[in-house]
């Protein structure tokens, strides 16, 4: 890991981060036939993308925090195990950081160029969400994939609803906030911006429900 994601990492080492548990790997023996089908259950279509000889589809019950997910090809990340599954974290460098301190044989953190691209060490360099990664398995070979999520894509959650699920994931949202506010007064002449609360609403909102970013 890099100096900067260290850092991070003992800076927020204080409390319990949260691990959601996000998505759920399942087997299907043909794909469009199970699009089909929970499709036609209502389900919401997050995505369905195609990489090379990689398609991976991604279904949300009405109301779930979790999702399902199945495809065809190499998976999105390095799987040891034959159903990964995903906990999303805002913080990876703080969520690593905790689970090596209560003895968890955590892989090293690495990042990904794209979806189905191979895996490169360390976290993302643009810090884009959904690209950086890192695995630990269970005594029985169960495998987590640890996945950092801080900007959603398009469509991915209700857009008029803004929510968190604990102090730790309001208090990552600020931070992130603050370092892009931060940018934001320094393209702006360097003068502080009095309406700072306004602008670090629009930009947690939009973060949260996949919008543009305020800059």
């Amino acid at each position: 890991m890099n100096q900067a994601f260290s850092q991070r990492a003992v800076a927020h080492s204080a409390g319990t981060v949260d691990l959601k548990l996000e998505v759920v790997v399942i087997s299907v023996a043909d794909v469009d036939r199970a699009k089909r089908f929970y499709g036609g259950l209502g389900w919401r279509l997050d995505g369905d993308f195609v990489v090379g000889d990689f398609r991976g589809v991604q279904f949300t019950p009405p109301g779930s925090p979790a999702s399902i997910q199945f495809g065809t090809g190499s998976p999105p990340a390095s799987s040891r195990s034959p159903n990964p599954l995903y906990l999303v974290v805002s913080d990876m460098a703080a969520a690593r950081a905790e689970l090596v301190a209560r003895g968890v044989a955590v892989s090293e953190v690495f990042h990904r160029a794209g979806p189905g691209k191979p895996a490169v060490a360390g976290p993302d360099p643009e810090r884009r969400s959904y690209f950086t990664y890192a695995t630990f398995n269970d005594p029985d070979g169960n495998e987590w994939l640890l996945q950092e999520v801080t900007t959603r894509f398009p469509g991915r959650i209700d857009s008029n609803i803004t929510s968190f699920a604990s102090a730790s994931d309001l208090a990552n949202a600020l931070r992130r906030a603050s370092d892009a506010h931060g940018d934001h007064e320094n393209r702006n002449g360097g003068h502080r911006d009095e309406e700072w609360p306004d602008w670090y609403a629009e930009y947690i909102v939009a973060e949260q429900s996949g919008k543009p970013l305020p800059i």
